[in-house]
Parts: C-alpha cells; structure tokens; sequence
C-alpha cells in the first residue's frame, strides 16, 4: 500500500498593503500565487488584500510637502492585523520610507522589499558588483536601496536627473495610467542607461516598473533585472510556508 502524502501545515496568512498603485498590488497578489509551490487549493497561501488607492502620494509627501500618507498606511496595517494577517507585505517600494513606524503599528511581522530584492539578487548568481538602481524619486533621493545594497557587498548605481524623470518617472506614470503599452520604451531607456554606466544589474525599485518591462522582454538588456514585485513575492512564499 503506497504512503499517504503528508499534508503540508498550514500556510500563514498573508496581509497586503496595496493601492500604491492599485495595478501592482493586484499583481502582486496573483504573482504570489503563482510562485507558491502548491498542487491543490489547500495548500494555496491565504491572503488579504487592502487595495485603497485614497493613500496620499509617497513622493509627492517625501520630497514636496504632499498631504502624509502614514495614517492612511497605518489605519491599512491595523486593518490587516484586524482581518488575521500573520506577516504583511507591502509592493510600494516608497511606502518603505515609513517602514519602522508601519511595523511599530502592526501587531504581525513586516516584509522588507529591500531585503528581499537583496536575497534575489543572491538567488541571481550576483554576489557583487554595481547594481543600477531605478525607482521613484523619493526611493532614490532616500536611499532607500543604497544602504541595504551597500551593506550587502554591492556598489550602488544611480540614474542621473534626467533620466530619471524623462524616462523612469514616465515609465512608472503610464503604468498608474494604465497606459502599459506606453511604458516599455521609456523603461527601456533608463535600463540601457544604466547598463552603459557600468551597471551588472538593476533593480526596478517600483512596483510599476515591472509592470513596465514584461517577462519576454527583460533578455533583451544583457544584464540582471530584479524585479521587485517578485522579489517580494517570493519572499512572503517562503515567510507563509516557512
């Protein structure tokens, strides 16, 4: 008689902090689901998504006075922790810039997108080098990535001015557009900058930027692209599951 398969425990549940931008959100939402490595519905990872796309701006709030977008973030979280998440993630990469007092709120643990871009990077093969860095321009004038790719051996690579707003901040606004066939070329053109610089690989540090670059299409740069809608995703599989 051939052995039961033993049953897989529990996943944890999983809380999304979502609307920063709505479309990556949901996206990330279905990638988690598809990087889980389950073989029927049970062992699927439960997951609450808190998609209110009424959170002010993060950039604009950073680096231009905006209205703050932590209360709006913070009232997210509790209702996350409200709903039974065990650990929450949040596909935002400029959300971050409040990450200590969004875990200070929160009674369940925190997914750093940082750290987990750091961890795929590794899972790439690129233990070091320069590692271009593309994102909004709070992410970047932050330095949110900077600290954590410098402590993890890297060297940080940064867009120049105008690339970043001629082509990186179009890329990222056609995608909450919904105009994703228009955000490829711009995409495009921050990457090949990068690469020209001397960049090993990139990080499309801002969850539309993934949205950007289509799977079929990250072969065509030469380089490594860490995606870090991804990135995130693979992270919060092994924290449910682990």
């Amino acid at each position: 008689m051939a052995d039961a398969k033993t049953p897989r425990p529990p996943a944890r549940c999983l809380g999304v902090l979502g609307g920063m931008g709505p479309l990556a959100a949901a996206f990330f939402a279905g990638r988690v689901t598809q990087l889980t490595p389950a073989t029927v519905d049970q062992e699927h990872i439960p997951v609450l998504l808190h998609n209110d796309p009424r959170i002010p701006d993060r950039s604009n709030a950073m680096i231009a006075g905006g209205p703050d977008p932590l209360p709006a973030m913070q009232r997210g979280i509790r209702a996350l922790n409200a709903g039974g998440a065990e650990c929450i993630a949040i596909p935002c990469n400029t959300a971050h810039l409040w990450f200590d007092a969004l875990q200070g709120v929160s009674g369940s643990p925190l997914l750093h997108i940082a750290d987990a871009v750091v961890q795929d990077l590794r899972r790439q093969g690129i233990e070091r080098g320069r590692v271009g860095i593309l994102g909004t321009p709070a992410t970047l004038r932050m330095g949110l990535y900077q600290r954590w790719l410098a402590e993890a051996g890297y060297e940080p690579l940064l867009p120049g001015e105008e690339e970043l707003t001629r082509w990186c901040v179009a890329a990222i606004a056609a995608v909450k557009g919904n105009r994703l066939a228009e955000a490829y070329s711009p995409a495009a053109r921050a990457i090949h900058g990068l690469r020209q610089r001397g960049a090993d690989a990139v990080v499309l540090g801002c969850t539309e930027l993934p949205l950007a670059v289509p799977t079929q299409r990250r072969t065509d740069f030469g380089l490594v692209l860490t995606d870090s809608i991804d990135a995130l995703a693979r992270s919060a599989v092994a924290a449910c599951h682990g």
